[in-house]
């Protein structure tokens, strides 16, 4: 009898096989041809499981989602149990960085996504979606560490979800090698630090302004 092929593990293979293409060649040369060419089908066979480049894309990220979510419950089973919500944070932070080669493929699919959503309603909404659940659960985070005595209950949780939020920015200059990953991550560090240190703003202002600083 021939072999029963999973639907799903062939969706996957040609997601990753996209992965693959965007990150050695950039999105503009990921079309479906080539696509097919990388995951080793014939482009009608591609075509059977996605219609189209953006039905493509768009499981390919709710794929890498599923990546990302796997990357750091794995890194969270390393942690000390229950987990401190600091070191939480800087799992979820870190795996959203592309600091090795899974990360770095999910890092520039995001980005492709992100432009293709921006001329697409349909897949603004998903990319919207994905990021609104994603902001809730470090919000969600950060409110049950201020609950709980572990960041000081002056903070704005909105306010410091979006300033944790903003680490991801150092996406760009890891990728264009502007910075080197020790780097952010001792800003990362630094910023988790002074948030869970309720005596750190404390201390900036003893010491009064520093050098430039008004």
């Amino acid at each position: 009898m021939p072999k029963l092929v999973d639907h799903r593990e062939r969706r996957e293979a040609i997601a990753s096989a996209l992965w693959r293409v965007v990150e050695q060649q950039g999105w503009p040369r990921a079309t479906m041809r080539e696509v097919a060419r990388e995951a080793g089908v014939s482009l009608g066979q591609l075509q059977h499981y996605f219609s189209s480049r953006t039905s493509m894309l768009t499981f390919a990220m709710e794929f890498a989602a599923e990546q990302t979510s796997a990357r750091v419950a794995h890194g969270l089973s390393g942690l000390d149990q229950p987990p401190h919500p600091r070191d939480v944070l800087r799992v979820v932070v870190t795996e959203m960085l592309p600091m090795h080669t899974d990360a770095r493929a999910t890092s520039r699919m995001n980005a492709a996504y992100v432009l293709e959503a921006l001329h697409d309603p349909e897949l603004r909404e998903v990319a919207r979606a994905g990021l609104r659940e994603g902001r809730e659960m470090v919000e969600r985070l950060v409110r049950e560490a201020i609950a709980n005595g572990q960041i000081s209950s002056d903070r704005d949780p909105a306010l410091e979800t979006d300033l944790i939020l903003s680490l991801t920015g150092f996406t760009p200059l890891l990728e264009l090698g502007v910075i080197e990953p020790e780097a952010a991550l001792a800003a990362v560090d630094q910023h988790l630090d002074r948030l869970f240190d309720p005596t750190a703003d404390d201390l900036r202002r003893d010491r009064g302004p520093g050098p430039g600083r008004p």
